[in-house]
């Protein structure tokens, strides 16, 4: 019984976002980045505000640029799974001994 609250708890967060934003898209101003959000700020507080450093290469798509970013994602988490996992053999093997 317990089980299916908690689950029922996660289907209502999950769902209830999606129901609630259903249609809206970043020209409603919803989802949009927060390098987007700062950016806005800082231009609308400082209109003398002057971009001092620009990136080196820009991503000729934002299908790419998402891809980029997955990838950056996927590799960090290999990364953090392989140190909890070698952590984690560590102690088995040292509660073996």
């Amino acid at each position: 019984m317990k089980n299916i609250v908690l689950l029922a708890i996660v289907a209502i967060l999950i769902i209830a976002p999606l129901v609630m934003y259903n249609g809206h898209g970043e020209d409603d101003g919803f989802f949009g980045g927060s390098d987007d959000a700062g950016g806005e700020a800082i231009e609308e507080n400082n209109p003398d505000y002057e971009i001092w450093a620009a990136s080196p290469w820009e991503p000729p798509s934002g299908e790419i640029e998402s891809l980029l970013f997955a990838l950056q994602a996927a590799i960090g988490a290999i990364i953090i799974g392989y140190i909890f996992g070698y952590w984690h053999g560590g102690k088995k093997v040292n509660k073996n001994e």
